[in-house]
C-alpha cells in the first residue's frame, strides 16, 4: 500500500503550482489524446523523454513518480509477455527452444516459493519480481530434460516495438495524470472540475454534485491508506501476519481488517457532511469561492503548445506530415 500514490498532495513551489487548476485538467485531456492518437515508436520515446524532463523540473521527488508505479508492475510485465508471444512480423531478432518438462517445471515451482519466502528481505522488490519472471525462462532454455512440452520463443522486430509502444503511453498517462493530483490541491481541484464541466449545466447535469464527490473520492484515498496502515500494524504488533498464513487465515485476516476500515469510513463520511452542514453547504445551492481562479501567460502557452502538438499529430496520421 505504500506504493499507491493516487490523491497525494506533494507542496511545491514550482511553475506548474502556479498554472490554473482549469488548465491542469484540460492540458491532462489534451495530452491523453495525444498520447493515444500518437503514430510511431521514435514520437512515443521522445513524448516520454520530455515528460521525464517536465516532471523533474517541478521539483516532485521522481523516484516518488515510479512509486506509483510499481502497482502495475505486473500489468506492464504480463502485457510485455503477451505482446512478444503474439506478434510475429517484422525482422525475427530471437528464436530458441524453450522446454517444459519435469526437472524446468520443479525449478519454476522452487523459484516461485524463494522469491515469496524471501522478498519481504530485499529492498528493491521490483528488481527482484523482474528477476524472478527472467528466471522463469531461463530455466526453461537451460534445463530441458524430462519433455513434457516444447515451444520456440522468438521475439520479432514488430513485437518489440509495438510492446514498448504500449508500455511507453501506460508510463506517460501514469505520470501525467500524477502530476495532477501531486500539484493540485483538493479545493483546487474541485473548483478546476466544476469549471470545466459547467457547459454540462445545459442539460440539467449536477456538475457542482460530481465534481465535489471527485475531489472529495481523491482526497479520502491516501487518509484512508494511511488508517489501513495504522490498523495492520496494530494487528501485526498482536501476532497476526498477512504475509505468511493459510488461505483460510488470510480470509479471516482480511475480514478483520476491513471491518473496522468500514466503521472508519462511515465515521468520517458522517464527520465531513456535519462539518459540510455546520459550513452552510446546501446541494443544489451556488456557492461563493475565496479564491478567484485567473488565467496567466504560462497557462496560455501551456494550451496553445499541446493544441500545436495535437494538430502536429493528426496530420501525421492523415498522412499530410510523415511520421518518424
Amino acid at each position: 500500500m505504500n506504493n499507491i500514490t493516487i490523491g497525494q498532495y506533494v507542496h511545491g513551489n514550482t511553475w506548474i503550482y502556479k498554472m490554473d487548476p482549469r488548465v491542469k485538467i484540460i492540458a491532462l485531456m489534451l495530452s491523453m489524446v495525444i498520447t493515444f492518437i500518437i503514430p510511431s515508436f521514435t514520437l512515443m520515446a521522445i513524448l516520454l523523454g520530455l515528460t521525464i524532463i517536465m516532471v523533474l523540473t517541478t521539483g516532485i521527488p521522481f523516484m516518488k513518480m515510479i512509486r506509483g508505479m510499481k502497482a502495475l508492475l505486473f500489468l506492464l510485465t504480463f502485457t510485455f509477455i503477451i505482446q512478444i508471444f503474439n506478434i510475429r512480423t517484422g525482422d525475427l531478432l530471437l528464436d530458441v527452444d524453450m522446454t517444459l518438462g519435469w526437472v524446468s517445471i520443479a525449478a519454476i515451482v522452487l523459484i516461485i516459493v524463494l522469491y515469496n519466502v524471501y522478498k519481504r528481505q530485499f529492498k528493491y522488490r521490483s528488481t527482484m519480481f523482474l528477476l524472478m519472471v527472467f528466471s522463469l525462462f531461463l530455466v526453461q532454455y537451460l534445463l530441458p530434460y524430462g519433455k513434457i512440452w516444447s515451444y520456440d520463443f522468438m521475439v520479432y522486430s514488430d513485437g518489440l516495438f509495438r510492446t514498448g509502444f504500449l508500455l511507453f503511453r501506460i508510463m506517460v498517462i501514469i505520470l501525467l495524470s500524477s502530476l495532477l493530483t501531486f500539484t493540485t490541491m483538493t479545493t483546487d481541484l474541485n473548483n478546476g472540475l466544476e469549471a470545466v464541466m459547467k457547459p454540462l449545466e445545459w442539460v440539467k447535469f449536477p456538475v457542482a454534485e460530481l465534481s465535489m464527490m471527485l475531489s472529495l473520492t481523491l482526497r479520502f484515498i491516501p487518509t484512508l491508506l494511511e488508517e489501513t496502515q495504522k490498523i495492520m500494524k496494530a494487528q501485526a504488533s498482536r501476532g497476526v501476519e498477512f504475509s505468511e498464513s493459510t488461505l483460510k487465515k488470510k480470509i479471516s485476516q482480511m475480514i478483520s481488517l476491513l471491518i473496522p476500515i468500514f466503521i472508519i469510513s462511515f465515521k468520517r463520511a458522517e464527520d465531513l457532511a456535519n462539518a459540510m452542514e455546520s459550513r452552510g453547504y446546501i446541494i443544489g445551492e451556488k456557492r461563493t469561492k475565496i479564491d478567484v481562479m485567473s488565467i496567466q501567460y504560462l497557462d496560455i502557452l501551456t494550451i496553445i503548445t499541446l493544441l500545436g502538438l495535437l494538430t502536429v499529430v493528426i496530420l501525421m496520421n492523415t498522412g499530410v506530415i510523415y511520421a518518424l
